[in-house]
């Protein structure tokens, strides 16, 4: 018959195997998930497949989100001839604070939104725990790295 010890493992073997799925890992292709841009319209994510993409996780009461928006700028602006697309996402509760942190770090890159703190979809999604958070897709829309450093986004590029 059932024991309690067999309902547990199977319990533990189930939401494990769940909790695998749900969150996005070295190898796994650039999700479909579609979120509102700076302007309210819709964007799907993985329609930036095609270049190297470097996915950064944000939000504007973030005080080392704000310190790592400098650097994705200068990025930005040295590396986005060279194949880099650059998409920061987010989780802001606040449109007018969102809007307001972007034009302040003056972000020209693509942004997105999904509104609802850590308990946003796009969050959930990513495994993100803490801000900011980055991921690094090649051209083919393969995640190669989680909170890559400088020189494997440059050597991304370079492949």
């Amino acid at each position: 018959m059932f024991s309690f010890k067999n309902i547990a493992t199977t319990l533990l073997v189930v939401f494990g195997f769940a909790f695998s799925q749900a969150q996005i890992k070295i190898g796994d292709a650039l999700p479909a998930i579609t979120l509102q841009n700076y302007n309210g319209k819709t964007v799907k994510l993985n329609s930036f497949k095609g270049k190297a993409v470097l996915i950064d996780f944000w939000a504007s009461w973030c005080a080392p989100c704000r310190v790592a928006n400098k650097n994705l700028v200068k990025l930005n602006q040295k590396y986005a001839s060279q194949g880099l697309t650059m998409v920061s996402i987010s989780i802001d509760t606040d449109d007018a604070k969102w809007k307001k942190a972007i034009a302040k770090d003056k972000m020209t890159h693509a942004q997105l939104i999904d509104p609802k703190g850590f308990k946003a979809p796009a969050a959930i999604k990513f495994g993100v725990e803490a801000l900011p958070a980055a991921y690094l897709f090649d051209k083919n829309g393969k995640l190669v790295a989680i909170n890559p450093t400088d020189k494997q986004i440059i050597d991304q590029l370079k492949k």
